[in-house]
């Protein structure tokens, strides 16, 4: 593991300890704001959707272990968002000449590779990863076309490499809407437990209160689901547009390199 990835796992620590905070406090405020619900038919409040605050198990709740994931996996967008900008701004850094009329050879690159050595997490981006292995590539083999060859390869693996850096985020996608159900699937059977109280059909009043306990019951077990596939949904699009930044990101490079170090090199006969 380099410097860089471990500053990363750093990171994800952080991040988790900061996701449990923020839900304890969010858990808590919502709390004092939305009291239990005294009525127990006919009317569902904000506080049972979300938390579900009138449950005996508060705070205790799958509802407040789903808000619990999905700060998770904001916390995980930061994190990736965070890598793919330092990734951008390595190709401000001018690590490569830029100039048109510039070609590079074998003596050339030395002070380059050594130049990207220096920086003890800096060479750990994209950039300067594949700049390295050209550069290695060339001085070895003083082939352009195989050190062509080795920076497709190499971004080839670079995207493997991102690829795996989603996993967790895509696993908490599929966990927040898989406790939903877990959420409604208990729900509902509790509320064909209770279904089994049923008052004397004679007893008009009973009749009503004991559908709307269940109608009640059945709505809260249904709307576990509605939130968790909004969390879904939210993070789903996020996920989209930081992981599309971070492919940006490896593209830039590769174009960097190809510009700017693949095409000039010049082979010594």
């Amino acid at each position: 593991m380099n410097l860089l990835e471990s500053d990363e796992q750093k990171y994800r620590v952080i991040v988790a300890l900061v996701a449990i905070f923020i839900t304890i406090f969010v858990v808590g405020v919502f709390a004092l704001i939305l009291p239990v619900s005294e009525a127990k038919t006919g009317q569902i409040n904000v506080g049972d959707v979300l938390f579900d605050r009138s449950s005996g198990m508060f705070p205790a709740t799958l509802q407040n272990l789903m808000w619990l994931m999905f700060f998770i996996g904001l916390g995980e967008m930061w994190v990736r968002h965070n890598r793919s900008a330092k990734e951008l701004e390595q190709l401000k850094l001018y690590i490569l000449p830029e100039e048109d009329d510039v070609m590079l050879r074998a003596k050339d690159l030395v002070p380059i590779y050594t130049g990207i050595c220096e920086r003890k997490v800096a060479q750990h981006f994209f950039v300067q990863r594949l700049t390295k292995r050209v550069i290695l590539q060339f001085q070895g083999s003083n082939s352009a076309d195989q050190a062509n060859s080795l920076m497709n390869s190499s971004l080839e693996l670079m995207q493997h490499e991102i690829e795996l850096k989603f996993n967790m985020l895509r696993y908490l996608v599929w966990l927040i809407p898989t406790l939903g159900f877990i959420g409604t699937v208990v729900g509902i059977a509790l509320a064909l437990s209770s279904a089994a109280d049923m008052p004397d059909v004679s007893d008009t009043d009973a009749i009503r209160e004991w559908l709307g306990l269940l109608t009640t019951d059945l709505g809260l077990a249904f709307n576990t689901t509605l939130v968790a596939l909004i969390m879904s949904a939210i993070l789903v699009f996020l996920l989209h547009i930081v992981q599309a930044r971070e492919e940006m990101a490896l593209n830039s490079a590769g174009q960097y390199c190809m510009d700017n170090l693949i095409n000039r090199l010049y082979e010594n006969k």
